[in-house]
């Protein structure tokens, strides 16, 4: 299998350390967690590394449990990390980038992303302190997390990279939940309508997942998806070979034209939140 490997990367949104997460009932052991991320990198051909998506809050209380777990598996795995490039979600308290480094207990990370916008300073002026910790050395590259539509834009005209968020729906475009009843869902939410995309996935000889991931990767964004057992680490890979002709992705549109996105992140309240505009 040849790997497209800019196409997918691994979020660990959901891997999270000894508190509970808000997707997940319970945690899963290290164990089960070390063999996913290494069946990922595993997977990949030589010479080519696995993008990592980590970040300081992920965790129940806000912490950097995550963190603790990925410098459990590097300390456990260090051959692994030259194998990787992390990303690390941060700068939600004054100790990033300095407290991604010592959860990690890494000289240095790859890409860091500013998860949260100061108000009170100019964008200039944020950027501008990021570039002088790049200098100094803390990070290799510089990202943001969580912008709008016209950002997105701007990003794309400057050719760089974008990141897909949660390509699979949270876990619901995955294939598990065979009815709304497994999921809980009330009467007329729109995502029991999610089963349109089963007649495409049947006549490509795909899983869900594969689909929606393969479906996201052809606008060009980078998938990072959260997986967190190995068998379905290597079934999501799959989709990096998944080639949709100019007919899948337009039978993919018609069954989103039929529940057509409206509204704004977080009920709007992306300003409250100090999300990047």
């Amino acid at each position: 299998m040849i790997m497209q490997s800019v196409k997918l990367g691994y979020s660990f949104q959901h891997i999270r350390g000894p508190s509970r997460s808000h997707v997940i009932p319970s945690p899963v052991s290290d164990e089960q967690a070390c063999e996913a991320i290494k069946a990922s990198v595993d997977a990949l051909p030589d010479g080519v590394k696995m993008f990592l998506n980590s970040g300081e809050f992920y965790d129940n209380n806000w912490g950097i449990g995550n963190l603790k777990l990925l410098s459990r598996f590097f300390a456990n795995h260090p051959a692994y990390a030259e194998k990787t490039f992390l990303s690390v979600k941060g700068a939600m308290s004054a100790s990033g980038p300095d407290g991604s480094l010592e959860g990690l207990r890494r000289s240095k990370l790859d890409l860091f992303e500013l998860a949260q916008i100061d108000l009170k300073l100019p964008v200039e002026t944020t950027m501008k302190n990021l570039v002088t910790l790049l200098k100094e050395g803390k990070f290799s590259h510089i990202g943001l997390s969580g912008c709008n539509a016209n950002t997105l834009r701007k990003a794309h005209s400057l050719n760089i990279s974008v990141l897909a968020y949660s390509p699979l729906g949270q876990g619901f475009l995955t294939g598990q939940i065979k009815s709304p009843a497994d999921a809980d869902i009330p009467e007329g939410d729109m995502r029991a309508k999610y089963d349109r995309l089963k007649a495409i996935t049947m006549e490509k000889k795909l899983t869900p997942a594969q689909l929606c991931i393969g479906w996201v990767a052809s606008l060009g964004p980078i998938n990072t998806s959260s997986w967190i057992i190995a068998s379905r680490t290597l079934e999501n890979w799959n989709a990096g070979d998944v080639q949709l002709t100019q007919e899948d992705k337009k039978a993919v549109e018609e069954v989103i034209s039929v529940n057509p996105v409206a509204g704004e992140r977080y009920f709007g309240a992306a300003l409250q939140m100090y999300l990047w505009g």
